[in-house]
């Protein structure tokens, strides 16, 4: 069985499934790509072993996502958790400016995963290492972005909507985004909208998951 449930900022993605786990018999549970703590949205839920399997198959690898972009500052996460470091901007971009810079990172390319990622490095997370103030060089991969556009851009926040495939670190966007604008950049908010075919609307509450637990 695959179906779509609504993570909650604040919620990992551990979290869900460990919920999902303890309501029900099967013990082989997984999801289709993790969604950061600060993100919410949909999160694809695989239960049984043939599922699980399943949703690391091509359907799944397309995602849609509306996020929210900082100007002005850049962050050691890449995203509104860590610590911030103020940027002087001499000069606040158009929107013109902006549309030719996100140009730039549609099609496939080359981006390097945050700092705080699960990405091994020598067999441990790079997040365990930054946390330690440990930062490694991590390698650039392939990715790709099949559309992206401006929803609304009232300086220093850029909202965006971004339509990309499997391995893609919107934190990262941010961060790029402001380092070839000048003006520094993070991740300020974040949803996933869609992932395959599954949309926000079709998703389970994660309310009514919490409900299925204290009725149990």
């Amino acid at each position: 069985m695959i179906f779509p449930v609504y993570k909650e900022k604040g919620k990992t993605s551990r979290d869900v499934l460990n919920i999902i786990k303890r309501n029900g018999k099967e013990k082989k549970i997984g999801h289709g790509g993790t969604l950061d703590p600060l993100a919410e949205g949909v999160l694809v839920v695989g239960v049984g072993r043939e599922s699980t399997k399943k949703l690391h198959s091509e359907e799944f690898n397309e995602k849609e996502y509306l996020g929210v972009i900082f100007l002005g500052k850049k962050s050691i996460t890449d995203d509104e958790e860590g610590e911030k470091e103020i940027i002087e901007v001499k000069k606040i971009p158009t929107r013109e400016e902006v549309e030719d810079c996100l140009s730039l990172f549609q099609g496939v390319f080359e981006q390097r995963p945050p700092y705080f990622s699960a990405v091994k490095v020598k067999g441990r997370e790079s997040y365990k290492l930054a946390r330690k103030q440990v930062f490694v060089d991590l390698k650039k991969r392939k990715v790709e972005v099949k559309e992206i556009e401006i929803l609304k851009y009232n300086y220093p926040f850029l909202e965006v909507r971004i339509v990309t495939g499997r391995g893609f670190y919107v934190r990262s966007l941010a961060r790029d985004v402001g380092e070839k604008l000048g003006t520094g950049g993070y991740l300020y908010k974040l949803v996933r909208s869609r992932v395959g075919n599954f949309k926000i609307n079709d998703c389970v509450d994660y309310r009514d998951l919490k409900s299925a637990k204290r009725s149990a």
